[in-house]
């Protein structure tokens, strides 16, 4: 490799001369471009990679939203993901083969997350892709770059980092002694990991106009620049690198050759260029890991199959050997008494014997009437905590009205309290148990019941439904979001969605992390729903289905009448 080979990218805004940078630089270094949607960061991130594939220089991208995959109406790049307009689906199982074919073959590779519908598969396939690529380049130490978009939401600011980040971290630490670069793309510095925007040897500052944002600029770059960013054009960007001492440059990069796929669309019809294949023996090595991957999951399924069916039969036996055993014990026992003389005879022996049976389907079923009543009370009483204010409201003033109307009596009802306990007491302990659930059950039953919410209900009528404030309350618990955040993000989608993640950051005071994951909740109860931009709004017909569930509303109205019985 040509340590001083350099590539054109474009050129000073101030004297029109070409900006050119080394090549071994780009591939072994940490770089990090920003700037806002529309500014030109994907496109400079696009030209890096081209005049790189021009060189022969081999990359692997992290494609976050589908837009890189315009670069095979030139190149000749493996497209890898859960789409079908990819060259292949793939999984985890596949990244030490995509890892091979890039270091080993001078492979390019795109890896498009944007397809996969469980994040968690998702960040597995890049964690496992980028561990076996540092791995590889321990013993390769081959010169090649990683470029991670929405790095943001890998290496996020403020803690909550995950396994696929710290995986990152290590690459962008200890990959450079290794041959391993890595480019960090985000349209939100101020979200990204400070340690790894300031470790960085090259940065491109493109147009920037939060103001959170800005000042990372000034802190990182210059009060000056952090007030010049906002005023950019598309394409242009201060540029920040350790390899020159001409400090910082402002420039208008070159446009991307290749098919803009990350361009917003436009009333024109869309047409999909020509795009180049990989050969069919790439494509061979990853088809056969899928086999081998399906092949295995359905032995898997046949053996779980079989399990199951020996546990059956082993349930079968032991039922049998215990009948085996209570008739040979019954029979040692008749034949005790009988020699004793303990029965009258097989007359009398058989009328004991009809009283006892009979004596045992009375418990079984006293048993079975309280199971089922522990089982309502334990119903109530979780409905009852998922509930929380909304059912310490609904009971209280009827307990302030009962405690005001009863002032007067306080005396005589102690006494007759003091009488009911005396009565409990010498009640049988079964009866006592039932009247304490009967009670306890009529004043949760209170707390259920209530009017059903119409489906012409607005959204936010809908999001403050009693069954779905329940289940609201349950995603919060399981995000970072408090009970105020919570709160103001719903109120912000009921009033503006649908709506980007920093579109919601920039109405309410939570973290993009935050509201991420509060996100993330609701949308597993089908509370929200993301479309192809990126963006969300609440589901209505998601709370809909909560609000007017008949299994849901019939069992509260059983129980509720069953408590008033």
């Amino acid at each position: 490799m040509d340590n001083e080979q350099k590539l054109s990218v474009g050129h000073f805004v101030s004297d029109e001369s070409e900006v050119r940078i080394p090549v071994v630089e780009i591939l072994t270094g940490r770089g990090f471009v920003t700037g806002k949607s529309g500014s030109g960061k994907s496109n400079t991130a696009s030209v890096i990679v081209e005049q790189l594939l021009d060189a022969g220089y081999p990359v692997a991208i992290i494609d976050a939203d589908g837009e890189y995959y315009g670069l095979k109406e030139e190149f000749e790049l493996l497209h890898v993901g859960a789409d079908e307009e990819c060259d292949i689906q793939v999984g985890a199982e596949h990244a030490e083969k995509v890892a091979s074919l890039a270091l080993e073959q001078n492979v390019p590779v795109i890896v498009d997350v944007s397809g996969y519908l469980d994040d968690d598969e998702a960040d597995e396939l890049i964690r496992e892709t980028a561990r076996h690529l540092f791995a590889k380049e321990k013993k390769l130490k081959k010169p090649f770059l990683l470029v991670v978009e929405e790095c943001h939401e890998y290496i996020p600011e403020g803690g909550g980092m995950g396994e696929t980040g710290k995986m990152l971290i290590k690459v962008g630490k200890r990959g450079r002694k290794h041959g391993l670069g890595v480019m960090g793309i985000s349209q939100r510095p101020a979200d990204v990991k400070k340690d790894f925007i300031t470790q960085a040897n090259w940065l491109v500052w493109h147009r920037l106009t939060w103001e959170n944002d800005t000042k990372v600029v000034s802190r990182i770059v210059g009060d000056e620049y952090g007030e010049a960013v906002p005023d950019l054009n598309a394409g242009e960007g201060f540029v920040q690198t350790d390899w020159t001492d001409g400090g910082i440059r402002r420039v208008q990069f070159d446009r991307k050759r290749t098919f803009d796929a990350g361009a917003t669309p436009g009333l024109d019809d869309f047409e999909r260029p020509e795009l180049k294949s990989v050969s069919d023996a790439l494509m061979g090595d990853l088809e056969e890991i899928t086999e081998l991957q399906e092949q295995e999951h359905d032995r898997v399924a046949q053996l779980e199959s079989q399990l199951e069916r020996k546990q059956e039969r082993i349930a079968e036996l032991e039922n049998e050997l215990q009948t085996a055993r209570d008739v040979s014990a019954a029979a040692r026992k008749m034949a005790n008494a009988l020699a004793h003389g303990d029965v009258g005879g097989p007359e009398d022996f058989e009328r004991r014997l009809r009283e006892k049976n009979e004596r045992i389907r009375e418990l079984e079923s006293r048993v079975s009437e309280l199971a089922n009543d522990q089982t309502d009370l334990a119903s109530f009483e979780a409905s009852g905590e998922e509930g929380g204010d909304e059912t310490e409201e609904t009971v209280e003033p009827e307990d302030r009205r009962d405690a005001e109307e009863s002032a007067d009596g306080e005396a005589a009802d102690s006494e007759g309290e003091t009488e009911r306990e005396d009565v409990l007491e010498a009640e049988d302990p079964v009866e006592a148990y039932q009247r304490r659930l009967r009670r306890r059950g009529y004043e949760l039953g209170n707390a259920v019941s209530g009017e059903p919410i119409p489906e012409s209900a607005s959204l936010a009528e809908l999001a403050n439904a009693g069954p779905v404030v329940v289940r609201i309350a349950a995603a919060r618990r399981e995000s970072l979001c408090n009970e105020d955040h919570t709160w103001d993000i719903i109120a912000a989608l009921a009033s503006n969605g649908p709506m980007t993640v920093h579109d919601i950051a920039d109405e309410v005071t939570a973290s993009v992390e935050q509201i991420q994951s509060l996100l993330s909740e609701l949308k597993k109860r089908s509370f929200v729903a993301r479309d192809e931009a990126r963006r969300y709004a609440l589901d209505r017909e998601g709370m809909i289905s909560v609000v007017t569930d008949p299994d849901e509303r019939a069992q509260h109205s059983e129980l509720h009448a069953q408590w008033r019985d």
